[in-house]
């Protein structure tokens, strides 16, 4: 025979109603926890008894939820939110207010400035990293020093290699010019070979042609 339907309304009776109370918020807690991990879902469930106290079961971070869904709704931040989100800053802003001023004093020291407060350890710590500070400074010069060099005579040799080619056209350029004034030459004395040849010719029957033609007969 399965149970009649109950009317929901108040429960007169005290120790009936709180009975009442406590299965219902057990079973309702769990069914929020069966919830969660069936589904994968988010929840913050908070019950207050008649008496005031509370009872809560959050799937996440309660804050979180609840500033999920003061968003979601469009509700401001709670002052509780807003006060921790001040606090967080103001430790922030404090934290970096030291950090700030922990690297200037070292600034300082390895300037060689304030060092009345320092001890021995600390002026022997500070003198050993002022050591290898140098040394890398050195090594660092040193390296650009030989990368400079290096560069230097590639250049040299670049503009060597420049020079020879220049040298080497120049050279062509003289030996152009010569086999050109030889050929002119060769050519003027082949003329004047031939002129004269052409004038001894002339000179020749002119001579002959002056011959009595009795005597050429």
């Amino acid at each position: 025979m399965g149970r009649g339907k109950v009317e929901l309304k108040r429960i007169e009776n005290p120790t009936t109603r709180q009975v009442t109370f406590s299965k219902r918020r057990n079973g309702l807690l769990k069914k929020a926890f069966e919830l969660s991990i069936l589904c994968d879902a988010e929840i913050a469930l908070l019950i207050f008894s008649p008496a005031g106290k509370v009872y809560q079961y959050a799937s996440h971070d309660m804050d979180r939820i609840i500033g999920r869904y003061r968003r979601e709704v469009g509700l401001p931040e709670s002052d509780s939110l807003r006060c921790r989100t001040v606090e967080f800053w103001r430790n922030e802003i404090e934290e970096t207010k030291r950090t700030t001023e922990n690297l200037e004093r070292r600034l300082r020291h390895l300037s060689g400035e304030d060092l009345l407060r320092l001890g021995m350890k600390e002026l022997k710590q500070l003198e050993r990293q002022l050591k290898i500070g140098v040394e890398r400074i050195r090594s660092k010069k040193r390296r650009m020093f030989t990368e400079h060099i290096n560069l230097l005579k590639r250049r040299v040799c670049f503009i060597n290699e420049k020079e020879n080619i220049r040298y080497s056209h120049r050279d062509l350029q003289e030996e152009n010019t010569r086999l050109h004034k030889e050929l002119l030459d060769d050519q003027l004395h082949d003329s004047a070979a031939a002129a004269s040849a052409s004038a001894t010719s002339g000179l020749i029957l002119g001579s002959v042609n002056a011959f009595p033609s009795f005597l050429l007969g």
